[in-house]
């Protein structure tokens, strides 16, 4: 018999366009995963609500996130993709989960403080509770494990206590999701200016974004940042150096990539050149997802077929929890 595959739950938020940072850093492992785990991904509707986007952009960006997400190789057939906001039992789940969390601990979260300090007139409640929501998410599927950035490890803590404790007080019915990544650090991809990550919503010439025209990619890199060049033989690369080279890494040939760093060693390096051809392979690299992604994002029927099977696929799932969850609690009178 078949042994079960372990479940993965992750969420993609439905604002911003996606980036190189997000591919290498999240994506790429999804691509992975879904030959080796039960995977649930979901495109994040109702957190991105605590930021008030406006009606009308909202159904765009949940299509063209998804549209860029399996124009990047996920492949419906083998993933479970849904819209958050298509299964009722995260709610109902979010719901009995309140109840066990804390209004000091949350007021704690170094996220939530962030948003304070950002937006002070926007302090919604949706905002102080986004860890228990959060929770809902990975605990409905029963997920053991949740790939996630450093800046969302002590949310993802915050899913074990609320498992803790609903297990102590009720009976034993959720595992504690763990942390994932392929035994690697987790990638940071840096921004093109020389400060910090890509972002999505940063300073967007430094960012590269998968849905980014050949000749902007090309622009946008002849544009980063580099220095004078080495003055000794085998000095050490500044970041900025440093941050031309990994990019390099990621697109282009290993025979390309230790053909600069020889002429960097050997202080012959002409950052125009590099930049030059760094800008053609990351073309090679991000046209073909984005070509996929615009032909998937001007098909909303297939969309719409892909969120219908998820949203089936992740309600049974679901559904199955909630009713265990509720029997504990003792919500079950007829």
């Amino acid at each position: 018999m078949a042994t079960e595959k372990e479940i993965v739950v992750s969420g993609i938020r439905s604002t911003g366009f996606l980036h190189l940072g997000n591919y290498f850093g999240a994506i790429h492992n999804y691509i992975r995963m879904q030959e080796e785990y039960n995977c649930y991904f979901f495109v994040a509707d109702w957190h991105s609500l605590t930021t008030h986007p406006d009606p009308k952009d909202l159904r765009g960006n949940v299509y063209r996130v998804l549209a860029e997400n399996i124009g990047s190789g996920l492949d419906p057939e083998k993933v479970t993709l849904y819209a958050q906001s298509d299964i009722p039992e995260i709610a109902e789940l979010y719901l009995l989960l309140n109840m066990l969390a804390y209004k000091g601990e949350l007021e704690k979260v170094p996220t939530f403080k962030d948003k304070v300090r950002q937006n002070p007139e926007n302090v919604n409640a949706g905002l102080l509770t986004y860890p228990v929501l959060m929770s809902a998410d990975i605990l409905i599927h029963k997920a053991v494990k949740v790939p996630v950035g450093k800046d969302q490890e002590q949310h993802l803590e915050m899913s074990r206590n609320f498992a803790q404790r609903f297990n102590n007080r009720y009976g034993e019915l959720f595992p504690e999701p763990q942390a994932f990544t392929y035994g690697s650090q987790l990638v940071k991809i840096p921004s093109l200016d020389g400060t910090g990550k890509m972002s999505k919503s940063e300073n967007q010439m430094a960012t590269l974004y998968l849905a980014d025209d050949d000749d902007l990619i090309r622009k946008k890199i002849l544009k980063a940042k580099s220095d004078a060049g080495p003055t000794e033989m085998n000095s050490q690369k500044p970041e900025i150096i440093e941050n031309l080279f990994a990019l390099m890494k990621l697109v282009s040939a290993p025979d390309v990539v230790t053909g600069y760093e020889k002429a960097y060693n050997e202080c012959t390096i002409r950052y125009g050149d590099m930049k030059k051809q760094l800008g053609e392979d990351m073309v090679k690299f991000i046209a073909p997802i984005r070509e996929k992604a615009k032909s998937i994002q001007e098909d909303t029927a297939y969309l719409q077929k892909i969120l219908k099977q998820g949203a089936e696929k992740a309600r049974e799932s679901a559904a199955k929890t909630l009713g265990e969850a509720r029997k504990l609690i003792g919500i079950h009178y007829y």
